[in-house]
């Protein structure tokens, strides 16, 4: 099977390519190599996917109606798994544009290619950030999410809208995976544990947001694969009893579905700096703020419909993936940090 992997070179997208190629797929990577972040962490990744002979890689941009297409022209995609898009909440409230460049505009381009040259499964990537101002904890994708609170999450949620619109009109099957906080080895800079790591191995002092009264449910990018691979061969089917009167937001008559992918484990700010601490064998300095714009104050997944319909179930804890983390990070910046 042929599968194309846009955001080949990003985090999510390097993980779910190298699994995919170790168990014989062949992958189409996609990717516009950015310098949201520094893209020589992009392309150490991508170094990893060159080694495999079933890789190949087209360097271009979503927006680009043209060579996106091309991929379809010139390879027989049955599978996409869009993982590419601009990410970040805090930088969607300096640079907007980039959010609807890529994620609006580049996702309607995904959505015409799958229309029209036929793919068995679009999966794409959504975000726990589409619950927004909701409280009710754990998410789940039964609650509605009307009221994001960032234009990234907004984003997201367009995406989600509009893939039932195609998957309504053209029977895709589309899935949403709705993310939730993704860690591990060649991990994003920007994402907080990352960037506290290198602060902390700097001197630097971490900001510590919402005086530290922050939850996250952190999954570990292993886990995260697991559930993305298993949902290749499971496209959705039309919900038989799906009630127009009652709808349930995460399935339809259409072949759609939308699912939380997470630990179900919400991990305390504070405890999670205390394993980087603990594991990096120095102590962070720390500026307490308030909470930022477009933030949220908690996230937790309930992840029963993923595990009921896959068998997923995360398996590594915050102990166990920060450690592999702190690993990878001395390994791949040369530290000699103890």
């Amino acid at each position: 099977m042929t599968i194309l992997i846009t955001g080949a070179a990003g985090f999510i997208g390097m993980h779910v390519s190298k699994r995919l190629l170790e168990e014989g797929y062949r992958v189409i990577g996609y990717d516009n190599m950015n310098d949201y972040y520094d893209p020589k962490l992009k392309w150490d990744r991508l170094n990893v996917l060159t080694s495999y002979g079933s890789f190949l890689f087209y360097e271009a941009d979503l927006a680009d109606y043209e060579a996106l297409n091309e991929c379809f022209v010139r390879d027989h995609i049955e599978v996409v798994i869009h993982l590419g898009a601009q990410a970040g909440v805090r930088y969607s409230l300096e640079n907007p544009h980039a959010y609807i460049e890529s994620n609006l505009k580049g996702f309607g381009n995904i959505l015409e290619v799958c229309r029209h040259y036929v793919v068995k499964h679009l999966i794409y990537a959504s975000s726990s950030s589409v619950y927004g101002a909701n409280v009710n904890m754990p998410f789940s994708t039964t609650d509605e999410v009307n009221h994001p609170v960032s234009l990234y999450a907004a984003t997201k949620k367009s995406n989600e809208l509009m893939a039932h619109s195609y998957s309504h009109l053209y029977d895709i099957p589309t899935t949403g995976l709705r993310f939730f906080t993704v860690y591990g080895p060649h991990g994003r800079p920007d994402m907080a544990y990352y960037s506290f790591t290198k602060d902390i191995v700097e001197g630097n002092t971490i900001k510590v947001f919402n005086e530290g009264h922050m939850m996250r449910d952190f999954t570990y990018i292993d886990d995260i694969v697991d559930g993305v691979v298993r949902l290749i061969d499971l496209p959705p089917q039309p919900d038989t009893e799906w009630d127009r009167e009652n709808p349930n937001p995460n399935s339809s008559y259409a072949p759609y579905k939308v699912y939380n992918i997470g630990n179900n484990n919400p991990v305390k700010l504070m405890d999670f700096i205390k394993t980087l601490e603990k594991h990096l064998g120095l102590e962070a300095k720390k500026e307490f703020l308030p909470m930022q714009p477009g933030d949220v104050q908690a996230t937790f997944a309930n992840i029963d419909d993923l595990q009921k319909d896959t068998g997923f179930s995360p398996s590594t804890p915050i102990e166990e993936g920060l450690e592999k983390f702190i690993n990878w990070y001395k390994s791949y910046y040369s530290l000699k940090v103890h």
